[in-house]
């Protein structure tokens, strides 16, 4: 049997945490910021955590 890869996408945009959930970053605050509030932009940039919904998958893709 040939390797298990691990997606390439997902291996930049997620980590796992000490107690096994998935970390992410927020979307939408690359650009266009001038209509977006301080207070919105302040909160996108901390990080967030990945739903129970979609982490099986991303598991997956990391080869968890």
């Amino acid at each position: 049997m040939p390797k298990m890869k691990t997606g390439s996408s997902a291996k930049k945009r997620f980590r796992i945490t000490g107690t096994g959930k998935i970390k992410r970053k927020h979307a939408f605050k690359s650009h266009i910021l001038t209509k977006k509030g301080t207070k919105q932009k302040r909160n996108l940039t901390k990080s967030g955590l990945v739903s129970k919904a979609d982490t099986k998958s991303i598991k997956l893709q990391l080869g968890i």
